[in-house]
């Protein structure tokens, strides 16, 4: 059995985007410019961010700062 990176399994980051509320479509950048590790981006085909490195310090400027509610961070439970 082989197993996928975690980054290429989106169910499985720490950073989920909703893509129902995401605006990056029309030009925002917000969570990937407040992130302080560079690890999530637009994905230019769907006009949705995503997390592209699986290296979250669960720092929560992205979920914050969105401004419509759009990013999850699902902090472990022993960090909480």
């Amino acid at each position: 059995m082989q197993y996928a990176p975690t980054a290429l399994n989106p169910s499985s980051v720490p950073v989920s985007v909703d893509p129902e509320k995401c605006i990056a479509h029309k030009g925002c950048t917000v969570c990937v410019d407040v992130c302080p590790l560079d690890v999530l981006a637009i994905d230019l085909s769907k006009g949705t961010a995503y997390m592209k490195f699986d290296e979250c310090w669960y720092c929560m400027p992205c979920e914050k700062d969105c401004p419509t509610g759009a990013v999850h961070v699902d902090i472990p439970y022993l960090l909480r």
